[in-house]
């Protein structure tokens, strides 16, 4: 490595990146009665499709996002929409705790960096799964208060002009290229950091480094 990043701001996704985010399986759940394994198996992958393709439009609570892509899911599938499903899945959500690798690194990385949350959460929700995560915050934006759900600019932009820097102050980490990393990219963060958790493929076009566990972010920082 020829030098070591020394970002003003290091800032992070939350829901999978640092908060353990089973959204996927929780929704499943709920209409296991109801379907098929093979009605199950579209399900599963259309709802986490549509979920990004309901973040791309204007700015919705976050629970009618979830709501949305659940019933174009259930519709994809055939399986029956009923509103209570999301509804349950959604109140689940701020009950979510860290990854177990999350809490000691990231109370390392709070000791030396400002450390900033932009998450795809309403504001009811990120107080509480940010509690969750063992470490003090410097702060936490929302899509509800940038009005904008990632991989939209102009969640990143409302991000910025908050912490009144240039993206390129900040080193961003995700376990999302599609939501995250690309975006950061795109507006000039130069230190982007992808933690591969599995749950995309890697893209190299748009992080500068890829670690499988928050501890590989304190190493990268010298924490």
């Amino acid at each position: 490595m020829s030098r070591r990043p020394d970002p003003q701001f290091v800032t992070f996704d939350m829901y999978g990146t640092l908060t353990d985010f089973p959204v996927g399986a929780a929704a499943e759940k709920t209409i296991e009665a109801i379907s098929s394994p093979g009605q199950r198996d579209v399900f599963r992958r259309r709802f986490a499709a549509y979920q990004l393709d309901e973040s791309m439009g204007g700015w919705r609570p976050y629970d009618e996002l979830i709501a949305r892509a659940f019933e174009r899911a259930c519709r994809s599938a055939g399986i029956p929409f009923r509103p209570a499903h999301p509804a349950a899945v959604f109140d689940q959500i701020p009950t979510w705790g860290p990854h177990p690798d999350v809490p000691g690194p990231l109370a390392r990385l709070a000791a030396r960096y400002p450390l900033v949350i932009l998450s795809n959460a309403s504001d009811q929700h990120a107080s509480r799964n940010a509690a969750l995560l063992g470490a003090p915050l410097h702060a936490v934006y929302t899509a509800e208060q940038a009005r904008a759900y990632k991989p939209r600019l102009g969640a990143f932009e409302y991000l910025y002009a908050q912490l009144g820097c240039r993206p390129q102050d900040t080193l961003h980490v995700s376990a999302s290229p599609r939501y995250d990393l690309q975006s950061a990219t795109d507006l000039g963060v130069r230190e982007t950091v992808y933690l591969n958790r599995g749950y995309e493929p890697s893209a190299p076009h748009c992080h500068a480094y890829e670690v499988t566990t928050l501890t590989g972010v304190a190493e990268l920082l010298g924490v």
